[in-house]
C-alpha cells in the first residue's frame, strides 16, 4: 500500500510540474502578444506622430485676413490672427483645414502685364483641390497670399514634394476615346471637362481616337504598356467592355498563361460618356466626367470581380454582367436599329421585344458561392435536383434546374445606373468574389413588367414567386431549343448590316447581353467569376443618382 501511494504522490507531483510548465508557457506567450501589441502601438504612434509633425509655418493671408499656416505631411491648416484685446480675452477661432489627399495641384501666382508670357510679381500660392458633394466631387481652390518671392517658393517645394508622394497617382496615362458612342460627344467632354484637370495636375497623355469596334483592343496587344501608369477610356459601355476585355486578354497573354486569366497590370479609368454608363456608375455613382477625372488625378484605386464567358471550352469574353432571354433579345433588336436615337432606339427594342415575350427551355447550373448562398425569394423549381457536374473541377457540387426562363442575369458588380439607382444586381458588391444569378421564370407580361419597373425604386424588384437569385462563383447555360433566333424575328427585321461583336461558329446562336454589347454563342455558355481580376479608378458606392424612368412604362 504505502508503495502505491509513493507512486500516486509522485504522478500527483509530475502532474504539478507539468502543469505550472504550462501556466508558464501560457504567462510567457501572453507577454509576447502583449509585448507584439505593444510594438505595433508604439509603431502606429510614430507614424501618426511624424504625420503630424510641423514641416512648415508661415504667414499667409487667406481671403482679407492674415492666417497662421500649418503644413505637415497629410494636410494643411489655417488659423486667423486675431490681435489680443485690451481686456486679454483670447477669442477661440476655428482653424480650416485641407487634407493633402484631396489636393491635386499647387501653382504659384504671378501678376503679369499684358503679353508677359513668364515671370511676373509673386502673389502666393493657389492650391486645387476636390470637395465631395454628395457623389459628385467638385473643383476647389484656396489662395494663399504672400508677396515674399522666396517664403513662397519654399512652401511650393515643400507642397510638391508632398504631392508627389502619393504612388497610387497616375503620371503618364494612355488614353482611348470612342467618338461614335452615344452623342458622340466624347472628343467634347474630354478636351472641355477632363483634358483641363490633366494638365493642371501635370498628367501626360498619350491619346489614341478610336475608328472601329476592335481598334482599342489592337492597339492594347501592341503597345508598351510599361511605359504607363494606368489607362482611360472615354466612351460609353461598349468601350469599356472592349478595354476591360483587352487589359485582362493582355495580362494573360504577357503571363503565358492560356487557360487561367491573369489580374490585369495597369489600372482603367472611365471617362462616361453613354448612353447608361453602368460601370461608371457602379465605381462612381454618378455619370459626370469630372468626378471621374478627380477618381483617376487622385489615385482613387478600386479592385473588382469580372467573368470569364466561355462556350465549348473557348474563352469567347471577360466582362462585368450578362444577360440571356429578354435582355439579349431587347438588345439585339436594338442594335438593328442604330439610326434611331439610342433612348428612342432602347424603348423602341423594350417594347417590342415585350409584345414578343417569349421564355427560353433551358438548363440553368449553378456553382453556389463558397461563402454565402442563398435563395432571396425562396422560390425553387419542382425539377431541381442536386448532382455533381461531370466536367467541373474538384469537388464542386452544382445545383441544376431545368425549366423556362424569361430572363437570365448574371452580375459580378451591382450595375448601378440613372434608371436603376440601386443597381440590377444589389446583392452583390465590386470585389466580393462572387456574381448574383438573377433568374426570372415563366409569367404573364403583366406581372414582367412589374417586375422590371421596380428597379428603378428602391427595392422589391426581387419579390415575386417567379425570381430567385443567388450568389455563385460560377454560372451554366444550356438553352434546349434548336434555334437561337425565331423565323419571326429575322424577317420583322430584316436587316443584315449590324452584326454581333462575337459570333458564334455553331448552328445555334443565341444573343446575349455582356456588358451593353450584343454578343452570339453557342448552345451552352459557362460563366465563372474572378475575383479583383481588374482594378478600376473609383471607389465603393451604395447607390447612384436617380433619373426619370424609362417613358414607354
Amino acid at each position: 500500500m504505502s508503495e502505491l501511494n509513493e507512486e500516486a504522490q509522485a504522478e500527483q507531483r509530475d502532474s504539478g510540474k507539468k502543469k505550472k510548465k504550462k501556466r508558464k508557457k501560457r504567462r510567457e506567450t501572453g507577454k509576447e502578444e502583449e509585448e507584439e501589441e505593444e510594438e505595433e502601438e508604439q509603431v502606429v504612434k510614430k507614424e501618426e506622430e511624424q504625420s503630424e509633425t510641423v514641416l512648415l509655418r508661415g504667414i499667409f493671408k487667406v481671403g482679407k485676413k492674415s492666417h497662421d499656416v500649418l503644413l505637415t505631411r497629410t494636410k494643411l491648416t489655417w488659423t486667423p490672427i486675431v490681435p489680443e484685446t485690451p481686456t486679454g480675452e483670447v477669442s477661440v477661432l476655428r482653424a480650416g483645414v485641407l487634407l493633402l489627399r484631396d489636393v491635386f495641384a499647387v501653382k504659384v501666382k504671378r501678376r503679369r502685364a499684358a503679353g508677359q508670357q513668364s515671370g511676373g510679381t509673386v502673389l502666393g500660392l493657389a492650391l486645387f483641390s476636390c470637395r465631395r458633394r454628395e457623389k459628385r466631387l467638385e473643383e476647389d481652390t484656396l489662395h494663399l497670399h504672400n508677396a515674399s518671392s522666396e517664403h513662397t517658393h519654399i512652401w511650393y517645394n515643400s507642397l510638391k514634394e508632398l504631392l508627389t508622394g502619393f504612388s497610387s497617382r497616375p503620371r503618364y496615362l494612355k488614353v482611348f476615346i470612342n467618338p461614335s458612342s452615344h452623342k458622340k460627344e466624347a472628343v467634347h467632354i474630354y478636351r472641355e471637362h477632363v483634358a483641363p484637370l490633366f494638365k493642371m495636375a501635370d498628367l501626360r497623355t498619350d491619346i489614341t481616337v478610336t475608328e472601329r469596334k476592335g481598334h482599342a483592343l489592337s492597339v492594347m496587344k501592341e503597345c508598351k504598356l510599361d511605359e504607363y501608369d494606368g489607362v482611360v477610356c472615354v466612351g460609353g459601355d461598349g468601350s469599356v467592355a472592349e478595354l476591360c476585355h483587352a487589359l485582362v486578354l493582355r495580362a494573360q497573354l504577357d503571363a503565358n498563361s492560356p487557360e487561367e486569366p491573369v489580374k490585369a497590370v495597369l489600372p482603367l479609368g472611365i471617362i462616361p460618356a453613354g448612353s447608361t454608363d453602368v460601370v461608371s456608375c457602379s465605381v462612381h455613382g454618378v455619370r459626370d466626367p469630372v468626378t471621374a477625372a478627380f477618381h483617376i488625378v487622385l489615385g482613387h484605386l478600386q479592385q473588382v470581380d469580372m467573368c470569364s464567358f466561355s462556350s465549348y471550352g473557348h474563352l469567347v469574353h471577360y466582362g462585368f454582367s450578362a444577360m440571356f432571354g429578354f435582355g439579349g433579345r431587347s438588345l439585339a433588336r436594338a442594335e438593328k436599329k442604330r439610326w434611331m436615337l439610342s433612348s428612342r432606339r432602347r424603348e423602341y427594342a423594350l417594347v417590342k421585344t415585350l409584345a414578343r415575350l417569349r421564355p427560353e427551355d433551358c438548363q440553368l447550373s449553378f456553382l453556389p458561392a463558397k461563402k454565402t448562398s442563398q435563395s432571396f425569394s425562396g422560390h425553387r423549381k419542382q425539377n431541381q435536383d442536386e448532382k455533381q457536374d461531370p466536367e467541373s473541377e474538384g469537388e464542386e457540387s452544382w445545383t441544376t434546374n431545368h425549366g423556362l426562363y424569361l430572363n437570365i442575369s448574371v452580375m459580378s458588380i451591382p450595375c448601378l445606373s440613372p434608371h436603376a439607382p440601386r443597381g440590377l444586381a444589389p446583392n452583390t458588391s465590386l470585389a466580393n468574389g462572387s456574381a448574383s444569378l438573377i433568374a426570372v421564370g415563366n409569367t404573364s407580361r403583366s406581372e414582367f413588367v412589374k417586375h422590371l419597373k421596380r428597379y428603378s425604386s428602391s427595392s422589391g424588384q426581387f419579390n415575386f414567386p417567379f425570381v430567385e437569385t443567388h450568389s455563385v462563383s460560377a454560372v451554366k447555360i444550356r438553352p434546349r431549343s434548336l434555334t437561337g433566333c425565331s423565323e419571326e424575328e429575322s424577317e420583322e427585321e430584316g436587316d443584315a448590316k449590324h452584326t454581333p461583336i462575337i459570333q458564334s461558329e455553331g448552328a445555334a446562336a443565341f444573343p446575349w447581353n455582356i456588358d451593353g454589347e450584343l454578343v452570339e454563342m453557342a448552345s451552352e455558355v459557362l460563366i465563372r467569376v474572378h475575383s479583383r481580376l481588374i482594378t478600376l479608378y473609383g471607389e465603393e458606392v451604395d447607390e447612384a443618382e436617380s433619373a426619370a424612368s424609362c417613358s414607354c412604362f
